[in-house]
């Protein structure tokens, strides 16, 4: 960054860190403890979609290297279109095997990253669920910001309508300060309507 970029007030872009993926896990621990959500066991890297040969052979390699793992619950990794146009590569695991379906993530983000699809990766979501009543029995998903480095928390309520859980977003950005580096900008903290496994 130069001189003209400080008197402009420009600021250098956060560089992505994937390596961020692998403290879910612990995060996991925090979050069942504090607000009672366990891992749905499914989670997925979100892109803008991308037709042609070069995105098949990407979609091939992914395949290939999550292929040699027998724990998962259903294929290596699913490909989505939600009704928004963007697409997502959806890897599904145990409940208790968010270790795993993180690998999963970080593999398929490293992919895209280093076949030249980096401009096009969003975002990457883990799923959570509550098993009691109230705050508790919903939904979570714990998003990742690829270009910002940064997680949030979105809450979607059930029913009709595209509504979430303001409140309990917010106490879970308070319970996982220490363990996430937590997105401090609220307006970045998008709504993921339809995303897998929310």
């Amino acid at each position: 960054m130069g001189l003209l970029d400080i008197i402009l007030g420009r600021t250098k872009p956060v560089a992505p860190d994937l390596d961020r993926l692998f403290a879910l896990p612990s995060a996991a621990v925090t979050l069942e403890a504090a607000v009672s959500l366990t891992p749905t066991g499914t989670g997925a890297v979100c892109f803008a979609t991308v037709e042609g040969a070069a995105f098949d052979d990407v979609r091939r390699e992914v395949r290939a290297l999550l292929d040699a793992d027998a724990g998962r619950t259903g294929p290596p990794v699913e490909v989505e279109r939600d009704e928004y146009g963007y697409s997502w590569l959806v890897s599904r695991r145990g409940p208790h095997d968010l270790p795993a379906l993180v690998n999963d993530l970080h593999a398929v983000n490293s992919a895209l990253e280093s076949d030249g699809f980096g401009p096009q990766l969003l975002c990457s979501v883990v799923g959570f669920q509550g098993g009691g009543g109230g705050t508790e029995g919903g939904r979570l998903g714990l998003v990742y910001l690829y270009k910002r480095g940064t997680f949030y928390p979105f809450a979607p309520l059930p029913g009709a309508g595209q509504r979430r859980d303001n409140a309990l977003e917010l106490r879970v950005r308070a319970v996982l300060g220490d363990d996430l580096r937590i997105e401090p900008e609220l307006n970045r903290w998008f709504p993921v309507w339809g995303a897998p496994g929310l």
